[in-house]
Order: C-alpha cells, then sequence, then structure tokens
C-alpha cells in the first residue's frame, strides 16, 4: 500500500528479491513505453510480486520446482496482473474528440432513417405509388431494425467484434442499399411509354408500380437491419470509453438520432432531384462510418465477449415489478414517438393548404412541411442533451415522467392547434418534438437500473424490439383515412399508459433506491453511472 501511495522502498525490495531469481525479469517489466505512468508500472509490479514472495527464508531456498509451480498458479479469485507493454487509455487520457466524433458519426449513420420519407411524393408521382406507401415504407424499416437487432443479440456482434469496425461495415452496406434506390426506377419512363400504345396500360403500370414497391421495401428494409449496427453500436462505442457520465453521454447520442432523423427533410428544401437527397444522406452515412471505423479507438472499458441473448431470461425480468413499469413506460413513449415523427409532414402540409386557402398572411412562404418537421425533429436533440443533464440531478424517472406528461398533454391538445394561429402551432409543435423524444435515454437508464446486471444486455435488447414493433402498430393505425385535424389524438392512449406505469418510480422513490440498493449488495443490478467499479463489470452487457 505504502508503494501505490506513492513510496519507492516497497517496489525496490520486490524487485530486487524477483530479479535475483530470475534476471530476465527486470529488464523485460521496466522496458515500457514512456507513456505509462511510473505509479501504474510500480502498482502492477508489486501486485506481481505479492503472492510470489517466499513466507520464510527457507522458502526462499527451496526447490525452484516448488517455486515454479508457486508462480504459474496464481490465485484463482484474483489473475495475474501484469504491467502493461502499451499504454491503456484511462478516463483522463481519453481523447477529447471522442465524443464528438462519435455524435456526429451517430447523426450521420441516422440521416439513413426517414431518407426515404423525405422523397415519397417523388417516389408517389414518378412510379406510381400508392398513397399509403408513407406508411408501409416506414415499417419496413422498423421490422428490418427489429430483425437487426435480434441477429446482432444473438450473435453477440458488438462483444465478440470490435465495435467500431461494425459501425463502419454497417454504416458502409446500409449507405449502399439507400444509394441504389433510384436505379430501381430507371426504366420507368420506357416502360410507361411502350403501355401508352397497348389497351392494357393499366394493369401493366399498376404491375409495375407493384413491383417497384417491392423493391422499395427491401431495400428499406435492408436499411434499417444496418441501421441496428449503427444506432445501438454507437452506444456500445461510446459506454466503451464513459464509466461516469454514462447518462450524459447518452443523451447527446439520441440527441444525434433525432438531428439524423430530420437532416433529410432539411436536405429537401434544397432545389435538386430527390435522386441527389439519397446519394447525399448515403455519403454522409459513409463518412460517419470512415469517422467511427479509423479515428475513434476502441474504450479502455471494452471487454470482449461472447454471452448471447438468453430468452429463458424473459420470465424472470417481467416478474420484477421496477423493471416491468420501466419497460411499459418505454413500450407507452414509442406508441408515440416514431407515429409522431412519421406523421408530422402530412399533417402539417394539411395544415398549410388550409391556412393559405383562406388567405391567411401570417404563414411566410418560408415554412413547408418538410421545413417544419425538420424544425419538430431536430430540436429532439435538444431535449435530450437537456433531459440527460437535469437526470443528474433529478433523476431518470422523474425526467422521463415530466417528458412523456409534456407529450401526452399536447397530443390531446393537437384538435385545437390545427386551429391556432400558425405561430402559436408551430411553437407547441417545436416543444412537443424537444419532449417527445428526451425521455428515450432516460427510459434506457431507467431499464437497466432495474435490470439484474447479468440480464442487462437480454433485457435492452428485447425492450427495445418489442418498443420498435409497437410503433409498426402506431404507424400504420394513423393511415386510417380520419382528418389529419384529429390524427395524433390516435397516440394519446401511448404517453397515458407510460405516465400510469411509471407513476410508482417517481411518487414511490424510495421503491428505486431501495432496489438499487438491494441489488448493489445482491449483485444483481447496476444503476448506471451507479460507481465506477460497478458499472464497469457490466458494461460488456
Amino acid at each position: 500500500q505504502e508503494g501505490c501511495g506513492g513510496g519507492n522502498s516497497f517496489e525496490v525490495l520486490a524487485l530486487s528479491r524477483r530479479s535475483s531469481r530470475e534476471p530476465q525479469f527486470l529488464p523485460r517489466q521496466l522496458h515500457l513505453s514512456p507513456q505509462v505512468s511510473l505509479h501504474h508500472s510500480c502498482c502492477a509490479l508489486e501486485m506481481n510480486e505479492i503472492w510470489r514472495m517466499p513466507q520464510s527464508p527457507d522458502d526462499d531456498n527451496g526447490d525452484d520446482d516448488k517455486e515454479a509451480e508457486m508462480e504459474t498458479a496464481p490465485p484463482s479469485d484474483e489473475p495475474e496482473t501484469k504491467a502493461p507493454l502499451s499504454p491503456t487509455p484511462t478516463p483522463t487520457q481519453r481523447p477529447w474528440f471522442v465524443l464528438p466524433a462519435i455524435v456526429l458519426s451517430q447523426f450521420a449513420g441516422t440521416a439513413l432513417w426517414f431518407a426515404g420519407n423525405a422523397v415519397l411524393d417523388d417516389l408517389v408521382d414518378e412510379w406510381g405509388l400508392p398513397e399509403s406507401s408513407l406508411g408501409v415504407m416506414t415499417s419496413s424499416v422498423q421490422l428490418g431494425f427489429i430483425a437487426g437487432t435480434l441477429a446482432f443479440a444473438l450473435y453477440s456482434v458488438a462483444d465478440r467484434f470490435l465495435p467500431t469496425k461494425v459501425f463502419l461495415t454497417c454504416a458502409v452496406l446500409g449507405s449502399v442499399c439507400n444509394a441504389i434506390i433510384p436505379f430501381l426506377g430507371w426504366n420507368v419512363d420506357e416502360t410507361d411509354n411502350d403501355n401508352d400504345a397497348n389497351e392494357s396500360s393499366s394493369s401493366s403500370s399498376s404491375s409495375s408500380s407493384n413491383l417497384l414497391l417491392t423493391g422499395l421495401i427491401v431495400l428499406r428494409f435492408a436499411t434499417g437491419f444496418f441501421l441496428a449496427g449503427i444506432y445501438p453500436v454507437g452506444m456500445k462505442v461510446a459506454a466503451d470509453h464513459y464509466q461516469s457520465g454514462l447518462g450524459v453521454a447518452l443523451g447527446w447520442l439520441v440527441g444525434a438520432l433525432a438531428l439524423g432523423s430530420s437532416f433529410p427533410f432539411l436536405l429537401r428544401q434544397i432545389p435538386q432531384p430527390w435522386q441527389a437527397l439519397l446519394w447525399e444522406t448515403s455519403l454522409i452515412a459513409l463518412l460517419g462510418g470512415l469517422t467511427v471505423g479509423f479515428i475513434v479507438p476502441n474504450g479502455p472499458y471494452r471487454k470482449a465477449g461472447t454471452k448471447k441473448f438468453e430468452p429463458r431470461a424473459l420470465w424472470t425480468l417481467f416478474q420484477n415489478a421496477p423493471f416491468r413499469s420501466a419497460a411499459f413506460a418505454y413500450w407507452g413513449h414509442m406508441w408515440e414517438l416514431y407515429a409522431f415523427w412519421t406523421w408530422c409532414p402530412v399533417v402539417w402540409e394539411a395544415y398549410l393548404e388550409e391556412e393559405r386557402d383562406n388567405h391567411n398572411i401570417d404563414v411566410p412562404d418560408f415554412w413547408s412541411e418538410s421545413m417544419v418537421t425538420f424544425f419538430v425533429i431536430a430540436i429532439g436533440a435538444v431535449g435530450c442533451v437537456l433531459g440527460g443533464y437535469a437526470s443528474a440531478r433529478y433523476g431518470s424517472a422523474t425526467v422521463a415522467f415530466t417528458a412523456l406528461a409534456t407529450s401526452g398533454s399536447l397530443c390531446l391538445l393537437s384538435p385545437a392547434l390545427y386551429l391556432a394561429p400558425f405561430a402559436l402551432a408551430l411553437t407547441a409543435y417545436l416543444l412537443w418534438g424537444m419532449a417527445v423524444v428526451a425521455d428515450s435515454p432516460q427510459f434506457s437508464t431507467l431499464v437497466a437500473q432495474t435490470a439484474p446486471a447479468n440480464n442487462v444486455g437480454t433485457a435492452l435488447t428485447i425492450v427495445n424490439c418489442i418498443g420498435f414493433a409497437i410503433t409498426i402498430g402506431s404507424i400504420q393505425l394513423l393511415g386510417v383515412p380520419w382528418s389529419e385535424k384529429y390524427l395524433f389524438l390516435l397516440l394519446a392512449p401511448g404517453p397515458l399508459f407510460g405516465l400510469w406505469s411509471l407513476r410508482k418510480l417517481v411518487f414511490v422513490p424510495s421503491r428505486l433506491e431501495n432496489l438499487a440498493a438491494t441489488s448493489r449488495s445482491k449483485g444483481k443490478a447496476t444503476p448506471l453511472g451507479g460507481g465506477e467499479e460497478e458499472s464497469g463489470k457490466h458494461n460488456n452487457s
């Protein structure tokens, strides 16, 4: 202890006694990189020597075979610790650019998520797709993401392989799937010209549209599949660098998801062919993948693992009441989130047309449905970051409850907002966009806090997969032939259910605190940010 604290007498004693028995030891261990501190080297050498030292002078002069046996059989409870031959990063040595690089790459990769939605109007006009294509195309991305998440969990992809390389690979493949969409319709004009002279032109055109829609669904499904290697794996890369302060880092990363999802709607404002928009988003995602793959180093807290998804643990998970509350609340949140993002441009298109038909001079020409949608989704990044900092003071449950109550209230007020003046409606939707996603990182924190530590990976996987499956139902439901004025009322049950499920974790805070204390004493769960030693053990999950 004295040696690790700064004194050098114990280190010299240990080294001198060891070097007298094995001359090769001293030069081999002390020829370290100059970047390794003497403090760390000495501590490692001391730990290497404590159990090797002879207990008495007789032992020191004993049989060499017995000594060799002692040196090759360290105690089973503590593995042998050797001084590293190359510097291992520590939190204080973490490069300053790591978090900004991951955030920007997450933003770039998730730009693929709504790229197809941003050009859907052009696809409907040029390819003759049905109006219902919006829900079908978005749901195909969600299904692909669910399939990818399950596949990555079953085969422990992010744990068995370097997560930075997984991110790079998925960004490249996702970019390719997105970029080849325009090539599906290169022969549409020729087909239409041939069909004009054919008596069965309508049936041929319908067949061609169905074929194009099928190809579009397949490519969007594949894009969603590879997004499972961008969004969750990006969080894994961040977790490998952060042991404390992970909640704030996740707030930035979910904010990057919101900003990236909105970016195609901003590109939509540039006068350009729709094909160029898809290629631009693919290029941006590719650059994000290259950044993580070749610039961001692997984190010091990464531990390779092969533990796979455990379906048998599901029954045990949902017998835990606090975990059940967190999971149910998250699912209520997911019922609202992606359906709101998907149908926001549709509602605003109808709203702006009605306002301008009534010659309302309060609506500037600058505001189109795509521009409004961009700001509504993008401002969610601000909500995520602010929520991350607020959770450090008020707790994740309180922040999630507040955000969910805000978005749920605006769901109920949406018919009134449709009749409100433009400035008031826009302000309310910006607040809505900030609140609707601000609780996402907090729900991830709550799920991880309340799940058994040995099943955190399984818990997060199943909760996320069910959550994204729920989004498919809400997205399809909003496709009903109903007035846009009342459309978002269909989303209100999600936040209301989430608030009811979350109430005990908010208004009975001792329940969550007692669970955390019990989990720490029994080793069942690890709250995020609950201590460096505990959170480091389960960072692999």
